[in-house]
């Protein structure tokens, strides 16, 4: 089974697409070490945004003033008393027909779709992970891409047999902000073939807008999730994060060293934090370079205090704010370190 959306009609079928896939759909987003996006991204238009404030962003009486004031400007210029209130209507009418205009057609999610795509890529060229965690799905080979795009058509074959390697899809919708200055807003949703749903929104003009929103989801797929596991020193070590949190707080290093205890783990040693912090937040490490940091033996890491050295004994800092996570060594069986009563 094969479908082809034209993009005059595109925008009208994310209800039908979504569902079509997700029915297909056996496998699991969270077993994939990266998420295959479908290539072709829907966006509905909603409420002109611009028109209802130009509607109800005034009172009637705010209204009638205005409209009172301009009668009286269009008579001191010259215009018939009879004439005026026809001259405001012919007024409001060009207003309307320019942004008719201005929104006809079905170009604008075209344009979103392009724009996203550009600002993600560019996001990842900027920072060059070692794995890119998310990716556009393209089943189709090259030939049959250039004749979809020949023919004026939006990149959209899909065929069945193929739905194994397609983990996610996407939609968004977009409204003329508030303002009236050709601004628009836009929403961005991720549904991944487990369930689970991601939803990104930007303010900004069109050409630009996705830009915000690429390095959005760039943030959101890109960066470490605790618990993650990286290889140090040919050994296995697991990054846990805090009790309750990404990265704790606390003021005392004992406090922190005490907390990871009770999570069967331990503050990273020197050597470990500094190779954490050069894989960065983008490749499975941690984005740790300011503030101060608990490490293993009562010893803190300031980054920001070079001289003498940026590692420090704990009793430098006089009740100082803290930063910690906690690792493991993976080992084959449960560590026997147990949280003191």
């Amino acid at each position: 089974m094969t479908m082809t959306f034209m993009a005059s009609k595109s925008w009208r079928l994310p209800g039908l697409l979504l569902t079509f896939l997700l029915l297909g759909f056996s496998c699991k987003a969270d077993t994939f070490p990266t998420l295959a996006l479908w290539p072709t991204i829907p966006f509905v238009r909603g409420q002109d945004l611009c028109q209802y404030q130009d509607a109800y962003g005034k009172t009637r009486a705010q209204q009638a003033l205005g409209m009172a004031q301009l009668l009286g400007e269009l008579i001191r210029a010259g215009s018939e008393p009879k004439q005026a209130p026809e001259l405001l209507q012919t007024i409001d009418k060009l207003i309307d027909q320019g942004r008719q205009r201005a929104a006809g057609g079905f170009g604008m999610d075209v344009l979103f779709e392009g724009s996203f795509k550009a600002a993600l890529d560019r996001v990842y060229e900027e920072h060059h992970p070692g794995v890119r965690k998310l990716n556009f799905f393209n089943p189709s080979a090259l030939n049959d891409l250039v004749r979809v795009l020949r023919d004026q058509q939006r990149q959209g074959h899909l065929d069945a047999t193929q739905l194994k390697g397609l983990t996610a899809v996407a939609w968004g919708t977009y409204s003329f902000s508030p303002g009236c200055k050709g601004d628009v807003l836009v929403t961005l949703h991720i549904e991944s073939s487990s369930g689970r749903t991601f939803s990104y929104q930007a303010r900004g003009m069109p050409e630009s807008v996705m830009g915000q929103i690429g390095y959005q989801v760039f943030a959101q797929f890109q960066k470490t999730q605790f618990p993650s596991k990286v290889v140090y020193q040919g050994k296995t070590l697991e990054l846990l994060g805090g009790p309750g949190m990404l990265v704790g707080v606390t003021n005392s290093s004992r406090k922190a060293a005490y907390a990871c205890q009770c999570m069967q783990a331990r503050l990273p040693t020197v050597g470990e934090y500094i190779f954490l912090t050069e894989l960065g937040a983008w490749n499975g490490g941690v984005n740790s370079a300011k503030g101060l940091w608990a490490l293993s033996n009562e010893r803190v890491m300031a980054p920001e205090m070079p001289n003498p050295s940026i590692v420090r004994s704990s009793d430098e800092f006089q009740s100082p704010q803290l930063h910690y996570f906690c690792v493991r060594s993976v080992v084959t069986k449960s560590p026997s370190a147990q949280c003191a009563p």
